[in-house]
């Protein structure tokens, strides 16, 4: 029956077209005609509109027809048609309680779930279940974020912006003498996808053999190398002494794509201000910093091939259709195993035991490698995430576990915030990671989604790494995990301007603090001045009056 519709319809364009003026060429190119034209055209003005009708029917709608619409490729459309993000403004635990309960209920997938604000995507037909599970208070405070999920996934691609990806050799050949800083080099003008970022970092180490090194953490689910950078001077003083050694990871997540462009711009900034600025240098010279802008490569690639908003790795589960492990779930210490984790279709799926996702192993196995065989002593992890604008120190798991540097973690985030506002006047809030996670039940038990398995506390419990901190990125929710590439280049300047802090706090305390359970204690340090303009989380500073 449809054969026979296309053939009909075909033939009639066939004549229609025929007629002058009515063209083909016309339908598919039109012109704005003189008045003079429109008088002779309206006695075939039914012809003109079945013309019109044949060409829609046969080709599509022309993109000129409504200019407000985008034109959203197959896949999108496939993936998130009919999709929106609502937010809603949370002000009480028992808003967030049911808010976290009805989003679970409904398998819905939570952008963010801060103590303001909770962003969750949804289709249209789930919006009236879910505001029906909610209390009278919370369905009046809901906003639309994205009103239309497909058009924002296609106007957040590269290739809306150009034919192809820029070659990353001639990107870099057009800047490497004199060496620019990072926002004028081409790479960061939009983001790359995982093969041209593997060949920018094996450029970086032939472009700066003296103080940049090419290493592989190890190989994914899918046997994806996991690329990393190390730079720094190698010991020439006392070569026994432990190397000090910083890590910055990105790509734990696939669709946080500004994780993984921040992770390579504060590289190249701090590759490129070796030797100029005095303090990177004598950073550079005492500490190794290791980057790790794909944590996550089998994800990220699936985010740039098939579904753009991926989360999780790609590993299979027990669980057919539901593949993929929450890699800042995967970690050892203090793994949860619970009820609340165990479904594989979860966002927040760890594994059936700790360190089931591989990448996760590999993280592990290659920093515990570099520990007991390479003389190198871990001082901190710097994950980088997206989105709402945060500074979470350890832990995660709970927030009635406290580290016994906590005060010295709270004072270094309070100036890392600081650091950010200054240089552009963005605001970042600190707080303990397990406030950062979702919603608790109340101020003393742990959280509905646990943030056991976190990487910072593995870091930071298993490697002594006592300066761990998990960095979530601009911005505070008009894209959401689809930021701009204009902000790539602003993105990566305020965890520039953090890391330096970060830096040269290490140096001035000498770097690592030593700690025994017999001496340590969180009230050892002076409160810093630093808090007084950094917003900090009403239960962090109810803690802090308790001691």
């Amino acid at each position: 029956m449809r054969t026979e519709l296309v053939r009909l319809v075909a033939s009639g364009l066939l004549l229609v077209i025929q007629l002058p003026g009515l063209g083909f060429a016309a339908g598919l190119h039109p012109h704005h005609p003189s008045n003079t034209d429109n008088h002779h055209a309206r006695p075939f003005s039914f012809l003109t509109k079945l013309r019109d009708s044949a060409v829609e029917l046969l080709f599509g709608r022309h993109p000129t027809r409504n200019a407000d619409q985008h034109i959203v490729p197959s896949s999108a459309r496939a993936w998130y048609t009919n999709e929106l993000v609502l937010r809603f403004n949370v002000t009480t635990s028992e808003e967030e309680i049911a808010l976290a309960h009805a989003a679970a209920r409904l398998f819905l997938d939570v952008w963010a779930f801060t103590d303001e604000f909770v962003d969750i995507r949804m289709h249209r037909d789930e919006v009236s279940p879910l505001l029906s599970l909610l209390p009278p208070s919370l369905r009046v405070a809901q906003s639309t974020m994205i009103s239309d999920l497909a058009s924002a996934v296609y106007d957040s691609m590269p290739f809306l912006h150009h034919e192809a990806v820029i070659r990353t050799d001639e990107a870099l050949s057009a800047s490497t003498s004199p060496f620019p800083e990072a926002s004028g080099n081409l790479f960061f003008q939009d983001y790359q996808p995982l093969p041209v970022i593997v060949r920018w970092m094996r450029l970086l180490e032939a472009m700066f053999p003296s103080h940049v090194e090419y290493v592989s953490i190890g190989a994914s689910f899918e046997e994806r190398e996991i690329s990393a950078l190390r730079v720094g001077l190698p010991p020439n003083v006392d070569p026994t002494k432990p190397r000090k050694t910083i890590v910055v990871t990105g790509g734990l997540h696939a669709r946080e794509w500004i994780s993984t462009s921040t992770v390579n711009y504060v590289a190249w900034s701090f590759i490129t201000s070796f030797g100029k600025e005095r303090m990177i240098t004598k950073l550079l010279q005492e500490f190794d910093m290791v980057f790790v802008p794909v944590l996550n490569p089998d994800g990220v690639e699936y985010s740039w091939q098939v579904d753009r908003l991926w989360r999780k790795s790609r590993q299979q589960t027990n669980l057919r259709y539901c593949r993929g492990l929450d890699l800042d779930h995967a970690f050892g210490y203090e793994w949860d195993g619970s009820q609340m984790q165990a479904d594989p279709c979860s966002e927040g799926y760890g594994g059936e035991q700790p360190f089931q996702a591989v990448e996760a192993m590999q993280l592990a196995s290659w920093a515990r490698n570099e520990t007991l065989n390479n003389n190198v002593k871990f001082v901190g992890l710097i994950d980088l995430h997206s989105y709402s604008q945060q500074i979470l120190f350890p832990y995660a798991f709970s927030c009635q576990a406290m580290p016994p540097n906590l005060e010295k973690l709270e004072e270094l985030a309070a100036g890392i915030a600081k650091a950010i506002r200054l240089a552009d006047g963005e605001s970042y809030s600190v707080m303990s990671a397990c406030e950062g996670a979702t919603a608790r039940q109340d101020q003393s038990t742990s959280r509905i989604e646990s943030g056991g398995g976190s990487a910072i506390d593995w870091f930071y419990h298993e490697l002594g790494a006592h300066f761990s901190y998990q960095i979530k990125l601009r911005d505070t929710g008009t894209y959401g995990f689809l930021l701009p590439k204009e902000y790539i280049v602003p993105s990566g300047e305020e965890v520039f301007s953090a890391m330096k802090y970060y830096g040269d706090y290490l140096l001035g305390n000498n770097g690592i603090e030593r700690f025994s359970e017999e001496t340590a204690s969180p009230g050892d340090q002076p409160e810093s001045a630093a808090y007084d303009d950094v917003p900090l989380s009403q239960e962090l500073k109810r803690r802090r009056l308790r001691r």
